[in-house]
């Protein structure tokens, strides 16, 4: 295994062990039964049954009435919530980028940045327009190669820049993706003139993205909202994305300004 992706030390197998359940059982759904986690995570049933059972007991999963196997418990919820407040993300926010993505008929995203890291906060998406797999609530690696990544990296000053991907890597994910940061620096330096980032089959083939950046009451970049569409309606979806990117960014910049008013007023 390359260097890179070697585990550190000082890692807690029963921690990983018990995540990796609770994972199982988060995929999967409601029903669950102990046999069929066990077999997928490919440990014995007796290591399982004590992982389902400490889970339960701690609240993060819950054991089904009749014998129905298992579920996500309650507590999981409430991180969920809290790390939502954590990433300033509200029901109003959500509710917009759900009207974005109806209005586009596209998979819609907010990312935001996290002390110094770039991480998706909320998707919009439906069966018909489905997300970029595995771009989900979290995800926060690949930003040389997304168009949210692009967008919120143009606002950082290079030396920052150059630190985070040194951290973070640029890996090559498609053919097309740019793992030079020379490359890199130049596309970035249009989109912060433009206000506008785009990818197409850099993160995933057959798939393009357009992005425009989300400004705090200080007018620094706080976020980013980006549309995710087949490769092949790229070309003439454009104008419309990045119309509907740029007026989207705006709401949201307008709705994060009136949060912070009425978190002024109510301290």
């Amino acid at each position: 295994m390359p260097d890179g992706l070697r585990e550190p030390s000082g890692l807690i197998g029963s921690a990983q062990r018990a995540l990796r359940v609770l994972e199982i059982v988060a995929s999967e759904g409601d029903g669950i039964t102990a046999k069929a986690v066990a077999r997928r995570a490919g440990y014995k049933l007796s290591t399982t049954y004590h992982l389902l059972n400490t889970l339960t007991h701690e609240g993060y999963l819950i054991r089904l009435g009749h014998g129905r196997g298992f579920g996500l418990g309650y507590k999981v919820g409430g991180l969920y919530q809290k790390l939502c407040e954590e990433l300033d993300v509200g029901d109003n926010l959500r509710d917009e980028l759900r009207l974005l993505h109806q209005r586009t008929r596209a998979a819609a995203y907010y990312s935001v940045f996290r002390d110094t890291q770039v991480v998706v906060a909320a998707v919009a998406d439906s069966p018909e327009f489905p997300r970029a797999k595995p771009l989900d609530f979290g995800f926060h690696e690949a930003v040389h190669a997304t168009a949210f990544g692009k967008a919120m990296l143009a606002s950082l000053g290079q030396r920052e820049r150059r630190e985070y991907l040194a951290g973070a890597g640029m890996a090559k994910l498609t053919e097309r993706t740019t793992v030079r940061v020379h490359d890199l620096d130049a596309e970035l330096a249009e989109v912060a003139r433009v206000g506008m980032a785009m990818e197409v089959e850099e993160f995933r083939p057959e798939i393009a993205c357009v992005s425009a950046p989300v400004y705090d009451t200080a007018g620094q970049v706080a976020g980013a909202v980006a549309f995710s569409v087949p490769a092949h309606e790229f070309h003439n979806r454009r104008p419309l994305l990045e119309q509907a990117a740029r007026a989207g960014a705006t709401r949201i910049s307008l709705l994060l300004a009136a949060n912070e008013e009425q978190d002024l007023k109510l301290g």
